[in-house]
């Protein structure tokens, strides 16, 4: 079955079983790459559902290491790997989930001197960054590589998702065509001062890993062009079309952003 060990066959047997996906659609899985930014919240059950379903090879960014405060949430992590690099423990548990996957752990800090090396080697991008900075300079570092970003952000009780490929041109947004800038420092809480309930980094994160599977089978309705909207409190999930910005400093008519030298400091 496509050059499916026996293993593989049994491993995945629930994707295959699904028409959409078949034998072929896991053999496409097991060639994806994919870079996943973060290894917190989000980058926890977006790894390790990536990890599962699959994906040969990912690639995992974050410079932090792993402390008590994180375990509310960050799943990939245990108590025994306080202190350690969050890129290494992640690792280690994508390694115990599935030995099929290669993940190539990056410790360090996206930048504008390295991130477009990082995109290079990777198909699609997620963002599971929990900065503007890092968020803004994602959008714009894959728009310039020709990229496909799924993004996700979650505070207190509140989470969004999309999916942007404006370098396929109309109706495909950028994140700039939702947000133009990021909002004035301080103007949003970080989690640490907002607070986020842990469940809620969970569900974003999966939906992310799932929109990151579609994006690599082609399966069902991309989320570029809308913006999902999750209210934990209300029980509420509602999805709203943006449309590209015609003024938008990236993607726009008359674009005044050309490369990331914005983002030096």
């Amino acid at each position: 079955m496509t050059g499916l060990t026996e293993d593989q066959i049994e491993r995945y047997a629930r994707h295959i079983v699904l028409q959409e996906v078949g034998g072929t659609g896991q053999t496409k899985l097991l060639g994806a790459k994919v870079l996943v930014v973060g290894a917190g919240g989000l980058g926890s059950p977006l790894l390790m559902y990536l990890a599962a379903a699959g994906i040969g090879t990912i690639g995992l960014v974050d410079d932090d290491i792993v402390s008590l405060s994180n375990l509310q949430r960050q799943i990939a992590h245990g108590t025994p790997d306080i202190g350690r690099p969050k890129v290494e423990s992640g690792r280690d548990r994508a390694a115990e989930l599935n030995p099929d996957v290669n993940l190539v752990p990056y410790q360090m800090r996206l930048n504008p001197g390295n991130v477009m090396d990082l995109l290079a080697d990777y198909d699609i991008i997620a963002d599971g960054s929990d900065n503007f900075d890092t968020r803004f300079l994602l959008n714009d570092a894959c728009y310039l590589a020709k990229k496909t970003l799924v993004s996700a952000a979650v505070l207190r009780f509140d989470g969004q998702l999309s999916t942007y490929k404006a370098y396929l041109g109309p109706p495909n947004p950028c994140y700039r065509c939702i947000f133009p800038e990021p909002p004035p420092e301080g103007a949003i809480p970080s989690c640490s001062q907002g607070g986020v309930l842990g469940a809620m980094a969970g569900i974003m994160g999966t939906m992310q890993a799932t929109e990151v599977l579609k994006e690599v089978l082609g399966l069902g309705q991309s989320m570029s062009g809308r913006l999902l909207i999750h209210d934990g409190l209300a029980g509420d999930v509602r999805t709203i079309r943006v449309k590209p910005d015609a003024n938008c400093a990236l993607c726009g008519e008359t674009p005044s952003i050309h490369d990331l030298s914005a983002h030096e400091t």
